[in-house]
């Protein structure tokens, strides 16, 4: 039986040009607009979808595709790939330097091949189903902290919503519970942080598949661990998810529980 083919090589060399891209825009004043209140889109996010969508196209001609901005295609191909052309457009609208491009492809509705790049420190996340991950062609692997005291956990709080009290529970217990919580902001990367055993930890509710479709991945090839909020199997199409190293994840999964216990009774 044939190997089936690598989407590796093509999607690594979009995902390069795009953060070239935004590398280059980054330097130059912002132009900014609003999708609703809070949640805002660049020039950049639309030319590097545009240039995204244009070469998965080409290359990928069967291949569905949907993307953040809304530059995607319908097909009846099982292959859908995931597009975020600017992951963290609010810190790049600030002149904060942590976004990325995320291209995740799924295989009905499965992730199968990622690729996360971070074009301000060059460095390139990739990852194929059965094949493992890698930084810059180095192997990836999940921490080995087993105890939640000890780990560097992370969240995501979306623009979009007004709705944080309950993430707000959660960060305040595992701040209290961990060696801290970050906030990056930017989901892909965060997700490649756990992978590369940056974070130990990683949730975020209200995420859309875009934002997490190669990150996933990502940490599940680094042999970490992916699921929701309260521990059932992950699901790309659902708006929250949780990766862990796998060794903290029931003690954070307690703490997610008694969090959401809590929040009930305000």
């Amino acid at each position: 039986m044939m190997a089936p083919p690598s989407f590796l090589p093509i999607a690594t060399e979009i995902a390069r040009d795009a953060g070239s891209l935004l590398a280059e825009l980054f330097e130059r004043p912002h132009e900014i607009s609003y999708k609703r209140p809070r949640d805002l889109v660049t020039e950049a996010d639309r030319r590097s979808e545009a240039l995204i969508t244009e070469r998965l196209t080409l290359h990928f001609p069967d291949h569905a595709i949907v993307a953040e901005e809304g530059g995607g295609r319908k097909t009846s191909s099982a292959y859908c790939w995931y597009v975020d052309p600017l992951d963290g457009t609010t810190n790049f609208a600030h002149g904060f330097p942590m976004f990325c491009v995320s291209l995740g492809l799924a295989y009905k509705d499965v992730p199968v091949a990622g690729v996360v790049y971070d074009p301000i420190r060059k460095e390139l996340y990739t990852a194929e189903s059965g094949a493992g991950a890698f930084l810059n062609g180095k192997r990836l692997s999940v921490s080995k902290i087993q105890e939640l005291s000890e780990s560097l956990v992370a969240t995501g709080f979306p623009p979009y919503t007004t709705d944080h009290h309950m993430n707000i529970i959660y960060f305040t217990r595992f701040t209290q519970a961990s060696h801290g919580v970050r906030r990056p902001g930017s989901a892909a990367l965060d997700l490649c942080s756990v992978a590369s055993g940056r974070f130990d930890g990683f949730w975020e509710q209200r995420l859309n598949p875009w934002d997490k479709a190669a990150g996933v991945l990502m940490v599940a090839e680094a042999g970490g661990k992916v699921t929701d909020l309260a521990g059932n199997p992950f699901n790309l199409l659902a708006h929250e998810v949780f990766a862990s190293n796998g060794l903290i994840h029931d003690a954070m999964l307690r703490i997610f529980s008694e969090g959401s216990r809590d929040g009930t009774k305000k």
